[in-house]
């Protein structure tokens, strides 16, 4: 329902404020507006409360923009969207054929009816779309002021991606005299910019810092604006422009060259509100809707839909990448034994790689990782194509640490990341569905960002304090049950792991808890294959006991 602009990072904002009469002084919903200030009686605790965004915009019955796109693209991040109609649009890939605008009176009842039962006012954030004319302007403002929300993203629907006008001049009008000064953030396209400024150029990054300065100065001194350039002509990014009243941020990203753009402006506003809902930045919600939303033009660049220009894209493509990982072959009950090879450890002992690899997996090591800090990159490959070759021939997942051009070049079963190398959703898209990816986590938060990126497991510790990673800290029993209790993935637990503690580690009886990885108990010993069936001999013990 909107033009659009290609924008990206997947990320979850951190928790939602607890309800309060007023938020944190760093807090941007901490305002002198009246809409702000809720009743106490209002705050009372409600059980659970969830990230709520009201959408107020038209249907589009292509289902590519509009309420559709807004349903679809706040249940992508995890929060719930209720929607108010303004419009009944008939159009598809091709165009705009019809547009019937809902009566105001109806309008406002379906705003009473949710604003005044749903708890918009207490948890929800409002994201506005198209408003086909000036008296919906006006009805939606009044019921704001009659029932308070939290944050208000307004994107300033005026034509479709295909050019169809949806919005007149009476009703450009009403959002900069009204509208406007309610919003948290106004994320107007390029195009939407100039009509906002009465036509005025918008061709350049220079153009788009003019425009958003002057946009701020329609509304209240706290407002944010967000000048979307993926309709710039000739620039190899979709660079946007991020306005708070003080300073410009420039946010690129990368342009995804398909016909898949319908209804990206749509989704890049609700992503934001659903972020805020959520508990984010106004800063980090927008930068977690561009990934977003360029995430999901990437999936969905080869997609078709129709026959027009403009197709539709995958808001939901996160739910195709978790249904196709349940069917690759990952079977968490590989982690039981897993052995990470050290470099140094090898050379100390006079073990090659292959040597080291194949004593492990003789000893009964259930997974490998191949961690090579010193290697060369020529000299890591060829290694790793010959571990490739040992692990396949005895059935075992050969994964490799960091390195995912190494994984891409030898064919490895995947890959394992830490916090500081790329993330697990990038990793996917490089590596494909069929690949298995882990990545070392020490808190729930990164737990729950590692599902959500798509990873198949994590890594968690160090359990004990251990020597093969510097300044590691070491969580404890009692911090790896707090991550093994929040991980929805298989875990397996790491640091400082050897024989006289594994046994105790497995008999925590986590039930997500599916094995220990080992470093320096396997390969910094002159006989990695009769360690490595020690150690497994105590883990069943462990297990038969627990």
């Amino acid at each position: 329902m909107a033009s659009a602009s290609a924008p990206p990072p997947p990320v979850v904002g951190p928790p939602r404020p607890a309800a309060a009469t007023a938020f944190p002084a760093s807090s941007p919903y901490q305002r002198a507006r009246p809409r702000r200030l809720v009743a106490a009686a209002a705050l009372a605790p409600r059980a659970m409360p969830w990230p709520h965004v009201l959408t107020v915009a038209g249907s589009d019955s292509g289902a590519g923009a509009g309420i559709q796109a807004d349903i679809k693209a706040c249940a992508a991040l995890g929060a719930y969207c209720s929607s108010v109609v303004t419009a009944v649009t008939a159009q598809n890939t091709v165009g705009v054929q019809g547009v019937h605008a809902v009566p105001e009176e109806f309008v406002e009842e379906q705003l009473r009816s949710v604003l005044s039962d749903m708890s918009v006012d207490v948890y929800g954030y409002v994201k506005t779309g198209m408003l086909p004319s000036a008296g919906v302007v006006k009805v939606l403002c009044e019921n704001l002021r009659k029932f308070p929300v939290k944050a208000l993203v307004v994107d300033p629907v005026m034509v479709s991606t295909s050019g169809d006008t949806l919005s007149g001049p009476s009703t450009l009008t009403k959002y900069r005299d009204e509208l406007f000064s309610m919003a948290d953030i106004v994320t107007p396209n390029v195009k939407e910019a100039s009509r906002l400024l009465g036509d005025v150029s918008v061709q350049t990054v220079s153009d788009m810092r003019n425009a958003a300065e002057s946009i701020y100065k329609f509304g209240p001194k706290d407002i944010h604006v967000l000048v979307k350039g993926g309709d710039m002509p000739d620039s190899s990014y979709a660079i946007d422009i991020f306005f708070d009243g003080k300073e410009f941020i420039e946010l690129r990203g990368h342009r995804i060259m398909t016909r898949n753009t319908h209804g990206t402006g749509c989704t890049l506003a609700s992503c934001i509100a659903a972020e805020l809902a959520k508990g984010a930045t106004m800063l980090h919600a927008v930068k977690v809707a561009k990934k977003f939303v360029e995430s999901a033009l990437y999936h969905s660049k080869d997609l078709v839909i129709g026959n027009g220009p403009q197709g539709p894209f995958d808001h939901l493509f996160r739910l195709k990448a978790y249904h196709m990982r349940s069917q690759h072959k990952f079977n968490p009950d590989d982690l039981f034994l897993y052995a990470v090879t050290d470099s140094g450890m090898n050379k100390k002992w006079g073990h090659s790689i292959k040597d080291a690899v194949k004593a492990a997996i003789e000893g009964g090591a259930t997974i490998i990782q191949l961690r090579e800090k010193d290697a060369e990159t020529r000299e890591f490959l060829e290694a790793a194509k010959a571990c490739v070759e040992i692990c396949r021939s005895s059935g075992v997942p050969l994964l490799i640490n960091d390195r995912v051009d190494i994984a891409l070049a030898c064919n490895a079963d995947g890959v394992h990341v830490g916090q500081s190398d790329m993330p697990a959703w990038e990793v996917r898209e490089l590596l494909g569905p069929g690949k298995i990816i882990g990545v070392s986590c020490k808190t729930p938060a990164q737990a729950e960002q590692a599902w959500k990126d798509g990873a198949d497991y994590i890594g968690s510790g160090g359990v004990f304090p251990t020597t093969t990673k510097a300044n590691n800290p070491t969580l404890g029993f009692e911090g790896l049950k707090t991550v093994c209790s929040a991980s929805k993935l298989p875990v397996v637990a790491i640091g400082g792991i050897n024989a006289t503690n594994a046994g105790s580690v497995m008999e925590l009886g986590l039930p997500n808890l599916k094995g220990v990885a080992v470093v320096s108990a396997l390969f910094d010993r002159e006989c990695v294959t009769t360690e490595t069936r020690n150690l497994r001999s105590i883990l069943e013990d462990a297990c038969s006991r627990s």
